[in-house]
């Protein structure tokens, strides 16, 4: 259990591994950036209790470096919206001989599984039976179950849950991997990029553009506009800085 709850922090984001001085080669973990700034004392949600947070969380699980790598090919090489398990199997396996990966398939399984159970409803039993109880993570209705329970399908569109702010900060995040030096990106950069707030949200681009009109109404920094045909957003900071700039109104601080 230890090894899993360290695992998942990490692949999270919240803490990382400090090799520096270490004679051993178990690095001790330290807690990370981020993971002060969400769960610190002073932090932005130290009990997660705003829904919020997990959108959060589940955009840093899937920002590179990914431990979670069947996380990461299933929502940026997926590319269909509805999925069998043997969808998942099949793309995971040719994902894996691209990657020249040696993962064996019964561990793709147990990842395609464990995804499953982490973003699905697992239905509407009321019996306290811990096989029956939800995730955290299926509250933000990224996956749900299809027909005859074999399918699944991604929702895509607007997320109710997902606020503007922590969008927009995603949408900064992914600038800065796009070019340190730029300061616009394309909104069809912003939704169909591998890594891009659109495949990880799984966003219409209606949604994203409502998301950054709207913060920028009030951010006088980002602006949203069309030029020459092309729909883009511009930013005059560093985007790292203003994605936490973003972050701090939304939490109020």
């Amino acid at each position: 259990m230890a090894k899993a709850i360290r695992y998942w922090c990490g692949a999270f984001k919240l803490i990382e591994d400090d090799r520096a001085g270490q004679s051993s080669p178990q690095a001790s973990p330290q807690i990370s950036q981020f993971g002060r700034l969400l769960l610190g004392e002073d932090g932005y949600d130290p009990f997660l209790e705003d829904p919020a947070s997990l959108w959060l969380l589940h955009w840093h699980l899937l920002q590179q470096p990914c431990k979670a790598s069947a996380w990461y090919a299933i929502f940026n090489n997926l590319h269909q919206t509805e999925f069998t398990i043997e969808d998942l199997l099949l793309m995971l396996i040719q994902y894996r001989d691209t990657a020249g990966n040696r993962t064996v398939e019964a561990s793709l399984k147990k990842d395609i599984t464990c995804l499953l159970r982490m973003y699905v409803r697992q239905g509407d039993d009321l019996s306290l039976n811990e096989d029956n109880l939800d995730c955290p993570f299926a509250e933000l209705g990224l996956i749900q179950k299809a027909g005859d329970g074999k399918h699944y399908l991604f929702r895509t569109g607007a997320k109710t849950s997902l606020p503007h702010e922590i969008l927009v900060s995603a949408c900064l995040d992914f600038a800065k991997t796009v070019s340190t030096t730029q300061r616009t990106i394309s909104l069809t950069s912003l939704l169909f990029d591998e890594g891009s707030p659109g495949m990880v949200f799984k966003l219409s681009e209606s949604a994203l553009c409502d998301a950054l009109e709207q913060v920028a109404r009030w951010c006088n920094e980002i602006t949203f506009s069309d030029s020459a045909g092309i729909i883009q957003m511009s930013f005059t900071q560093d985007p790292a800085k203003l994605s936490h700039t973003v972050l701090n109104k939304y939490y109020g601080k």
